[in-house]
């Protein structure tokens, strides 16, 4: 109708609870929680990029013991109080980074001048048109920050890049550089749109403090999001992506919460199983399609990527219900593997992502602590060569058995990601994605 109000593109509403099973908002349209329309969700990916961690610490003492990036160099050391002059260096940082005033750059003091935190304004970072402009453009401010205020000489200056970028371009990646942003340079990437695809488990454990909803929900959020940036989520394809970040990843309906409240003090894999099927029932996703001689029921549906979705939160639901009775994530693919071939065989409807997760589930068990044994479940993220094939429901559920886990891994996020859960302790972007995320929905689902 001219000049009238566009419908929705999709007739699904839901509900958002948080991670208490507190209900957000309600009679959300499905695109209120799309990347595309959801600000919360945009700004999630804005600060991803423009976020970089600095070690002043750990540039001040390669630069004192000429240990650059996995070599020593003799003869070229530099003594430079970076930790003691932090406030200084991070006034001259941000002029250098800084646009204009009021462009939203920052530059915090951490740790008692060990660290700064800076995130780089919106102008500088769309400038580029890859996501590298955070890190090169504060890399490049802090060598020059540096050179100009210990008056370094021209002779030793390339100690200083070094000690700020590490190798490149010796290597494709920054190995041994003193500046860490939480994205993997462009070419450490599986294919276009891999970006956010390429953060480890553990980086969102840290980020979350080990909540596991919150934990799935930013897990999702990334993943989704890639989802759109590498054209996975156009056309056909993009309800069944929405669907699945709604009820996986932000708890739609309750639906992964009242999960595992109903089976988190006795119940299994199996027992989620059940629960789902009761729920899907109920709520009309799927029904009988026949009876065979043996009693067996074979269910059918006419929709399915709501079934696809609810079999994602189930599979969420059934890895907190088991690795958290274990308290150990070493679980986790064979969780993924389990619940998707039982589901499969209950329902004789197809499992996660439509088979994709339970193959998935195959090969990680293998990578990850099985005769290859190379790394424990939270070093696994959507770009891994064993994980990239489960798009968007895969890494959710790898995340929460990773917050549940209580020490068992040998590569803790404690250890592998302790530094962001400093950068980003304190963005509730992070922190609380669920509400974050809900509250933003809640605004603009009026307006859809």
């Amino acid at each position: 109708m001219k000049g009238g109000k566009k419908l929705p593109k999709y007739e699904d509403k839901i509900d958002l609870y948080d991670d208490y099973g507190k209900r957000i908002a309600k009679d959300v349209p499905l695109e209120a929680i799309s990347p595309l329309r959801n600000k919360a969700i945009q700004k999630i990916a804005d600060l991803t990029k423009r976020t970089i961690a600095v070690s002043l610490a750990g540039i001040e003492k390669a630069l004192a013991s000429g240990a650059i990036a996995g070599s020593i160099i003799k003869g070229k050391e530099i003594q430079a109080s970076l930790v003691k002059d932090a406030e200084a260096l991070a006034k001259d940082i941000k002029a250098m980074v800084q646009v204009v005033d009021g462009d939203e750059t920052s530059v915090t003091v951490m740790d008692e001048g060990k660290s700064l935190v800076v995130i780089v304004p919106e102008a500088r970072a769309d400038v580029g048109v890859e996501y590298t402009t955070g890190f090169t453009s504060v890399a490049a401010a802090v060598t020059e920050a540096i050179i100009a205020k210990y008056k370094v000489p021209m002779y030793k200056a390339n100690m200083v890049k070094a000690a700020v970028w590490g190798k490149y371009p010796q290597t494709i990646n920054f190995v041994g550089s003193n500046i860490k942003t939480i994205l993997e340079v462009p070419q450490m990437n599986e294919g276009a749109g891999f970006a956010l695809r390429n953060i480890m488990s553990n980086h969102v454990v840290a980020l979350v403090k080990r909540n596991a909803m919150q934990g799935v929900a930013l897990s999702a959020l990334f993943e989704t999001t890639a989802a759109y940036e590498m054209g996975d989520a156009v056309g056909p394809f993009e309800r069944q992506h929405l669907l699945s970040l709604a009820y996986q990843g932000l708890n739609a309906n309750n639906l992964v919460y009242s999960l595992v409240k109903k089976n988190g003090k006795t119940g299994t894999v199996g027992t989620v199983i059940e629960s789902l099927m009761e729920r899907a029932i109920e709520d009309g996703v799927i029904r009988v399609k026949e009876v065979l001689p043996s009693g067996y029921k074979v269910y059918t549906t006419d929709d399915l990527p709501m079934w696809n979705a609810y079999a994602a939160a189930g599979q969420v639901a059934a890895v907190m219900v088991n690795v958290g009775a274990a308290r150990a994530a070493q679980g986790v693919p064979s969780t993924v593997l389990y619940y998707n071939d039982l589901l499969e065989h209950e329902s004789g409807l197809p499992g996660v992502d439509y088979g994709r997760c339970e193959g998935v589930g195959v090969g990680m068990s293998f990578f990850s602590h099985s005769i290859y044994g190379g790394g424990g479940p939270g070093l696994f993220h959507g770009n891994h060569v064993v994980t990239r094939h489960a798009k968007g429901t895969l890494i959710p559920a790898v995340t929460a058995g990773n917050c549940l886990d209580g020490g068992t891994q040998f590569f803790s996020a404690e250890a592998t990601s302790g530094l962001f859960n400093k950068v980003f302790g304190n963005m509730p972007e992070f922190n609380t994605p669920l509400q974050f995320v809900g509250a933003e929905a809640k605004k603009i689902k009026n307006k859809i």
